[in-house]
């Protein structure tokens, strides 16, 4: 149907229906202000009550070099390259695309964007719809002054258009919150992505410091064989009691009894690296990390807490959550005030199919309604005070979220700074075990030390080999640790490709 060829009623029963469209007004509530930064005067004590060092101790041992803490350095998007390790960013970069744990949040974040279309939709513009009937009536004829009834067929074709006019801004603030949601969304993803990294990184940590403690036993295990086979010759030789042998023997099985236990969490770390890249973990072809094939990275980057707040994404997810709790105030605030709605339909009315489309069968209707709440039992009062204490809520726990992200950063800086005394003190520990072990074995041998020196020297040395290998591993974790409590640097990559959670 032609519009600009309807009568001058239906015309102006269109425009008047379309400009509400053209009326805007103040949004009732309170506007959104994100939340400021903690203030940190001292850039020394931003994490710590204590200052933080510019660098850590150095070990004499593999990965005890000295780390530096570059603050208010950026941090790279690919973090976990700082590491060296090639096998790992293959791994990574594969686990990115096969996560299903990625592809969810990016599916909620898709919904979240659809949801707010959906309601842009059917809020912003006039609802249009067009209608075609015919049905078949009996009407009496005693209204046109006749008497009996008369059976007819009548066909309609209307155009109905109706709008609620945002006079209140309950509508703004109902799309402010869903943009709110999707930016939770959003930052969810990038939490997803953050811990999916994180979690690789540190399960092949894992996994290198276990086999390297297998490695260390089962050297401890060998020296302690052939000190067996030392103390059997010379029993047999009744140079020493039978009960030597039995207690070496002892040592022996006592060592060999530890490597099921680090073989079971070998494998069972290897299955959660697998799961963690999306694969299953039979699979074949996912790379084995050692210590060895890694690198402590050496400069570390220490965010501003004023950019802590900015990078990370459980804050930024949390103040999202609070955007929309505010925005439910306004909502809740307009629903107290009158909702004005616009209505008009223009169509066509004939008893005949063959003329429904002519001028002089052209309809038209225009309305306007006015709906102010009165008595709700105190219903919409009720709502705005929920949605208030609900504000208050977000509000407190965007403030636990800060203090937790402030919590990681310090507990991971003085870890580090822990760690590496703990690795010196560790690597002289192991340093004077070897070489007491290896003074007393010479000495039991030449007859100048007792057996029980010898036994005390191996489980010394044992204890001191193992507890290096943790003190190295656990530097390795922390500066993961660190790259994840500052945020991760996802704001310096381009947007996440979408991930289908399949191979």
């Amino acid at each position: 149907m032609n519009i600009s060829a309807a009568p001058r009623g239906g015309r102006r029963a269109i425009v008047v229906a379309s400009a509400g469209l053209a009326l805007t007004a103040c949004a009732v509530g309170p506007d959104f202000k994100p939340p400021e930064a903690p203030q940190v005067t001292d850039a020394d004590r931003a994490y710590t009550p204590a200052p933080m060092p510019s660098q850590t101790a150095s070990a004499p041992s593999p990965g005890g070099a000295p780390q530096r803490f570059l603050t208010g350095e950026d941090i790279s998007a690919l973090w976990w390259e700082a590491f060296r390790s090639e096998p790992l960013d293959q791994l990574i970069r594969s686990a990115l695309k096969r996560s299903p744990t990625l592809a969810a949040a990016q599916a909620a974040l898709r919904e979240a964007r659809a949801s707010y279309e959906a309601t842009a939709g059917s809020t912003l513009f006039p609802s249009v719809s067009g209608q075609l009937s015919a049905t078949r009536q009996r009407a009496s004829l005693t209204s046109f002054g006749l008497l009996g009834t008369a059976e007819f067929d009548l066909y309609n074709a209307t155009v109905n258009v109706s709008y609620t006019i945002d006079a209140f801004g309950a509508t703004r603030r109902e799309l402010e919150g869903l943009r709110a949601a999707i930016d939770y969304q959003r930052y969810q993803v990038e939490a997803a992505y953050l811990s999916l990294t994180a979690n690789l990184v540190t399960t092949a940590i894992q996994e290198a410091s276990i086999r390297a403690q297998l490695q260390a036993t089962q050297d401890v295990l060998d020296a302690q064989s052939q000190t067996l086979s030392i103390v059997e010759k010379q029993q047999s030789l009744g140079a020493v009691a039978y009960t030597a042998v039995i207690t070496q023997r002892t040592q022996v099985a006592q060592t060999r009894a530890l490597l099921p236990a680090l073989e079971k969490s070998l494998a069972q770390t290897r299955h959660l690296l697998a799961v963690y890249a999306g694969r299953l973990p039979s699979e074949a072809g996912l790379p084995e990390f050692s210590l060895e094939s890694l690198q402590l990275p050496h400069d570390l980057p220490v965010s501003l807490p004023s950019s802590l707040v900015r990078q990370r994404p459980d804050i930024r997810a949390s103040e999202a959550q609070l955007q929309q709790a505010n925005a439910q105030v306004g909502v809740a605030t307009a629903n107290l005030y009158p909702q004005i709605t616009l209505s008009g339909s223009v169509g066509q009315q004939s008893v005949q199919t063959n003329d429904l489309f002519s001028n002089r069968n052209f309809t038209w209707s225009l309305g306007a309604a006015l709906l102010q709440p009165i008595f709700q039992g105190g219903a919409l009062r009720a709502r705005k005070r929920a949605a208030i204490a609900a504000f208050e809520a977000a509000q407190a726990q965007y403030q636990q979220t800060v203090l937790n992200a402030f919590l990681d950063v310090a507990d991971t800086l003085r870890a580090l700074d822990i760690d590496a005394d703990a690795l010196r003190v560790q690597a002289q520990s192991e340093s004077l075990a070897r070489e007491s072990l290896d003074l007393v074995t010479r000495q039991y041998a030449l007859g100048a030390a007792s057996y029980l020196q010898l036994l005390d020297s191996q489980r010394t040395y044992q204890q001191a080999k193992i507890g290096l290998v943790q003190a190295q591993a656990a530097r390795y974790a922390d500066t993961a640790a660190l790259f994840q409590a500052l945020g991760g640097g996802w704001w310096n990559r381009p947007p996440l490709p979408e991930t289908t959670g399949h191979p």
